[in-house]
């Protein structure tokens, strides 16, 4: 707590300082009990972007590899990953991707806020690909709220293949929380599709992207 509190106090007025931020929607951001912010995903630095211009901490899950790196580097990776609340999973395969899912489920039973990328992995070509349903199985495994976030900009301040985000402005807006309740009938997968292409469709109007027609191939399996 005292290390995620130092992070708000001191990167994140560097972070506004140096990346001038424009933020909309702050407020469609429920102040307390769980909620699910789904975004757009453009460069590596989107989930951390989000943790720090939002109204409350948010958890994402970060692969475990970065919490085990060595040397001053690994201890300041940790050291920012813990203070914005990231949490270490495994990566890869089916299985881990349920047990990610698992843990954002926890999170979200702790009264928390969990971000989530529905595409999985950052587009490469600045189009929003179609969504993974694991956000639609959380939302309705949970009843949490999921706000749609679109980030803009994080591909030009660090696009894929660059080791340091360079110097830029980005925006950020959030829209309006939506609500979905499982239906008392009718295919699971197809509820958590449709459910699924919803959160997408309002990420798309907050972001302004392109729809790619497919899934973004790099993204690690999710249910």
């Amino acid at each position: 707590m005292l290390l995620q509190a130092a992070v708000r106090l001191v990167v994140a007025p560097l972070a506004r300082l140096l990346y001038r931020p424009v933020v909309t929607g702050r407020d469609n951001v429920p102040s307390r009990g769980p909620v699910i912010l789904a975004a757009n995903h453009l460069s590596v630095i989107d989930s951390v972007v989000i943790p720090l211009v939002a109204p409350r901490p948010v958890a994402f899950l970060a692969k475990a590899e970065y919490f085990r790196r060595p040397g001053l580097r690994g201890w300041l990776t940790r050291a920012c990953l813990t203070g914005i609340d990231a949490v270490p999973v495994p990566r890869g395969t089916h299985r881990a991707a349920r047990a990610a899912l698992d843990v954002a489920l926890g999170v979200l039973a702790d009264g928390r806020a969990f971000g989530i990328h529905p595409e999985g992995s950052r587009s490469r070509d600045g189009r929003l690909y179609r969504g993974r349903t694991g956000v639609a199985w959380l939302a309705l495994a949970s009843g949490a709220p999921v706000v749609p976030v679109a980030v803009l900009g994080t591909d030009r301040i660090q696009p894929v293949g660059a080791r340091l985000p360079g110097i830029g402005r980005v925006t950020v807006r959030f829209g309006a929380p939506l609500h979905f309740v499982p239906p008392p009938s009718g295919s699971a997968g197809q509820v958590r599709r449709a459910v699924t292409d919803e959160i997408m469709a309002a990420i798309r109007e907050l972001s302004g992207q392109e729809a790619a027609e497919g899934y973004n191939e790099l993204s690690s399996p999710t249910p």
